[in-house]
């Protein structure tokens, strides 16, 4: 009977493929979820796994930036179903208990995937048996070389076998932590020992249990520290998990063994859960935030290469900076040589990179005044002599110093650093240096995160409207405290920048364009930055005659990086830069040359940014210049004759949706690729769910659902893929369904008869307005404007049911005559195109106040319209395609649809770059719009 079975398994004959089994139940999918990493997990396994506090993969160990789980992958689940249909005799492997994380990836080519789990289960039970009489060998051996040699295979099945989650249960017990201790005190083998702390150390981190059963007995924490003290430096990782009581770490001296471990190389130690030197630099800042002789533990750092790193971890630094007497620093400045002078240095810069300008500007105070000798003095003579790549450090915290007097008093000191910055960035023969220089300029815009990196990337995305969560980087505190200091940070801020730019008239954009030039991408990247933050800050500042020079050097290259830029932020950052040109006339004359070449980037932005807006509004000011700068071109046309009408038409990331008469929806993809006629438009799917014409499409902003309305009375909701579109739901309404709109939990659209269908997804429904004929709607944070075939508008508060009305009706006899054929809200105003005996009106309300703002007449009778930032679409029955400058309601230009066909539908994509059309002859048309 077990040869039949396993002949059965080998053959694969009801083996699923490993995609239908979940990696971490090992059984047949029941409720699929894909995440973001594109692995597949069982809902209620990934959920578990997440609720234990796991935000990475379980497969690609990549961190998870959504926590929340996604919705059933249906496509995976119909797939499992067909599958299972077709092979009745799958119950007895949903109830096998396998191991498929160590399956092989071979695509979907067809394997025996069943012999290597079964060999892999082998393979893994043997090891485990092995593991556990190698466990009772450590716990009861009275040998020590016995008991020694179990720990070495303990660390090789941890290091090779792949199973630490077996082995952690394991080890974790007491009786086994009780094991590795009696080897630290027995064994002087200097391997075994590390073997111990790494194994302890790698089971601590993950249970604190391990931990407690270390800490019970007060002899096993002082064993440790004895074994690191007498030059077992990776148990200074086991010492950080312990956490000491600090009157034991005081008493037994650490300070000058942590001290050795931080000067050691990373290289020295082998790979931990943590690094003994970032563990070592944590347990030093403990030292000197509880030693009452901290003076003498800083004296004694300054003879050796610690500083920087030391300074780096963000506990010691604001540690140092709240308790650390300088005095003995300074002092001991010019009895050490040129090496550990540089190293003082060093800790001092990175001693003022705390995130409260308050606390630097009082350090700063310190340094320059604390000390038996002239700090100032002693840094410029330093700098006359330094290596060129420590000189920018040095010119850097003379400047920060002397910035603390008058700025604009003239001083030898500033004039000496500015120059030696300068005369850095300008040296290309040494990267080494321009970097060190680079990196110096951004720190002197003196706003810094916690852990003290400079904070002007984030500062300047701020500024340009992009970055919203740059105060969330700084130090948090009651609104008094904050608005303190910000303020100085303003100051600091417009006073380094005023020093910078107006040493001699402008000098430093030379510098950074040079800088701009550089084959090394990190120092272009740092001068691309700080030009930026010294561009805006000209805006800031009194006049100064600066801004020529800056145009000169920077303006045609920030052109090109805002046109080239593929990344967002950094496009941001060019634009913000560009921004600073338009401040006075001669900037505008001169950033006007290149306005055709940065109006399209503008356009991107100009939703979630104020510069942008003001920038084209500069480049729009006076007459029709703006619309000079825009172009309609047609991109693709398909015809879908075949389907019939074009009913309804929506964009959605890169989609394009167009729903046909015979109940077709047709999916295309909508990339603007500029590479001419039928480049955009593409066929990717066709679905054929509806029975009759799918008259609405529509993609909410907040998710990837299509919601589609058609005459055969149901609703359907799709779920979009980046692969393909799939239907989750469908609702029967009972009624035909035109202008569908879905927000929240709820659908309304106009039913073949008077009024409004509202319908929620729970099944309740109701009719609103049922004593007007309804021919257009729109749908706006809770309110339903509704356009009526008697040629009133009505806006009505879906939460309190009243009605206002915004346009009156016609009470003539030829009501159909005077009816509202397209209605939209945008901005705060209503929008909406009336026809009547007389003709055609277009109409603008304010949807506050219901007062009307315009009203001009049109020659042609709209169906559809949209809506840009920038243009008003109108589609019109004659098949021409009428193009308004939004802001001063003046026809642009009429573009020829086709000469038998109305415009029926129209939609414009997320970035406006696209206008998509269907029309009544069944063709669907993409327009670019550049």
């Amino acid at each position: 009977m077990m040869e039949d079975t396993e002949s059965q398994i080998s053959s694969g004959k009801h083996t699923p493929p490993k995609d239908f089994v979940c990696p971490i139940t090992t059984l047949i999918f029941d409720d699929p979820v894909t995440l973001e990493t594109g692995q597949t997990y069982e809902r209620k396994a990934i959920q578990e796994w997440i609720d234990r506090g796991n935000y990475t993969c379980p497969i690609t160990h990549q961190k998870l930036h959504n926590l929340q789980l996604p919705k059933t992958n249906y496509v995976l689940k119909r797939l499992i179903a067909s599958w299972k249909e077709l092979t009745p005799s799958n119950d007895q492997f949903e109830h096998q208990e396998t191991d498929y994380v160590h399956v092989p990836q071979t695509g979907h080519e067809s394997y025996d995937y069943s012999r290597d789990i079964v060999v892999n289960q082998a393979t893994i039970d043997g090891n485990i048996n092995e593991l556990r009489l190698v466990i009772t060998d450590l716990c009861t051996s009275q040998v020590l070389k016995k008991a020694e040699l179990a720990v070495l295979k303990i660390e090789r099945f941890w290091q090779e076998a792949k199973m630490e989650g077996e082995i952690q249960n394991l080890l974790s017990k007491p009786p086994v932590v009780n094991g590795f201790v009696e080897i630290l005190f027995n064994s002087v083998d200097t391997r075994v020992l590390k073997a111990t702390v790494f194994l302890l150390c790698e089971v601590g981190s993950r249970d604190n249990d391990v931990i407690s059963t270390l800490t019970r007995v007060d002899s096993d924490v002082e064993c440790i520290i004895f074994l690191f003290k007498n030059g077992l430096f990776e148990a200074v990782v086991l010492i950080y998990l312990l956490r000491p009581s600090i009157s034991t770490f005081l008493q037994m001296d650490m300070a000058n063994k942590l001290l050795t471990v931080v000067q050691k190389r990373e290289d020295e130690f082998s790979k931990m859960c943590m690094n003994p030197k970032a563990a070592s630099v944590i347990l030093l800042a403990q030292v000197i935030e509880n030693d009452n002789d901290n003076g003498a533990v800083l004296e004694s750092c300054s003879h050796e290469n610690t500083f920087e790193m030391y300074t780096r971890r963000r506990k010691c630094r604001n540690v140092i900076a709240d308790k650390a007497e300088l005095a003995p620093v300074l002092e001991c400045f010019l009895e050490v040589n040129d090496q550990e002078q540089f190293e003082i240095i060093q800790f001092l810069s990175e001693l003022v990179k705390l995130n409260r300008r308050t606390f630097n500007n009082q350090i700063l105070h310190i340094i320059k005044d604390e000390g038996a000798y002239s700090t100032m003095h002693t840094l410029l003579v330093h700098l006359q002599t330094a290596h060129a790549d420590q000189s920018p450090i040095i010119a850097g915290l003379l400047l920060q110093l002397d910035l603390l007097l008058e700025p604009r008093k003239m001083s030898v000191y500033r004039e000496e650093a500015i120059d030696n910055l300068i005369l850095c960035l300008q040296n290309s023969d040494s990267p080494s240096t321009q970097l060190a220089a680079a990196d110096t300029l951004l720190t002197l815009q003196g706003r810094f995160s916690y852990s003290g990196k400079p904070l002007v990337r984030k500062f300047l995305l701020q500024r340009a409207g992009i970055d919203k969560h740059y105060r969330t980087t700084m130090r948090s505190g009651d609104d008094q405290e904050t608005m303190e200091e910000e303020k100085a940070a303003q100051e600091w801020e417009k006073k380094m920048a005023f020093v910078l730019v107006n040493h001699e008239a402008g000098l430093i954009f030379e510098a950074l364009a040079e800088g701009l030039k550089s084959r090394h991408a990190e120092i272009c990247m740092e001068c691309f930055v700080s030009a930026t933050w010294l561009l805006d800050m000209l805006t800031h500042l009194p006049e100064m005659g600066i801004q020529e020079i800056a145009r000169i050097c920077l303006l045609k290259r920030f052109v090109s990086i805002f046109k080239s830029a593929k990344d967002t932020e950094d496009k941001t950052i060019a634009m913000l830069a560009l921004s600073s040109f338009i401040h006075d006339p001669d900037g505008i004359r001169d950033i006007t040359i290149y306005k055709k070449d940065i109006s399209k980037g503008l356009r991107e932005f100009k939703k979630s940014s104020t510069v942008a807006f003001e920038m084209l509004k500069v480049f729009s000011e006076g007459s029709e210049s703006s619309i000079e700068l825009w172009n309609h071109k047609e991109l693709a046309q398909e015809d879908c004759s075949i389907n019939g009408v074009v009913l309804s038409i929506t964009c959605h990331k890169d989609k394009i949706f167009s729903g046909h008469s015979d109940g077709t929806i047709k999916i295309w993809t909508g990339k603007n690729t500029s590479k001419g006629k039928g480049s955009v438009l593409r066929l990717t799917q066709e679905i054929r769910e509806h029975t009759k014409a799918v008259t609405s499409l529509t993609v909410p902003p907040s998710g990837n659902t299509l919601y589609s309305g058609s005459h055969d009375k149901t609703i359907r909701v799709w779920s979009i893929n980046k692969e393909d579109v799939y239907c989750e739901e469908v609702y029967d309404v009972k009624e035909h369904v035109n202008n569908l709109l879905v927000a929240n939990n709820i659908a309304c659209f106009i039913p073949q008869g008077a009024g409004i269908k509202v319908n929620s997804w729970n099944g309740e429904s109701k009719l609103l307005n049922p004593s007007k004929v309804v021919k257009c709607l729109a749908l706006v944070n809770g309110r339903l404007y509704s356009g009526c075939l008697d040629n009133s508008i009505q806006d009505i508060d879906l939460s309190s049911g009243t009605l206002t009305s915004v346009q009156s009706g016609s009470r003539k006899l030829l009501a159909k005559g005077n009816r509202v054929n397209v209605l939209q809200v945008h901005d705060g105003l209503i929008y909406a195109a009336c026809s009547s005996i007389e003709g055609t009106a277009f109409k603008i309300w304010d949807a506050s106040t219901y007062d009307l703002v315009q009203s001009i007449s049109l020659t042609s009778e709209v169906r559809t319209m949209a809506i840009s930032s920038e243009f008003i679409y109108f589609g019109c029955k004659t098949g021409t395609l009428e193009v308004w400058c939004r802001n001063k309601l003046v026809k642009k230009e009429a573009l020829q649809i086709g000469s038998n066909s109305k415009v029926l539908c129209m939609a414009l994509d997320d970035n406006e770059d696209l206008l998509v059309i269907g029309t009544s002859d069944g063709k669907v048309q993409v327009w670019g719009v550049s």
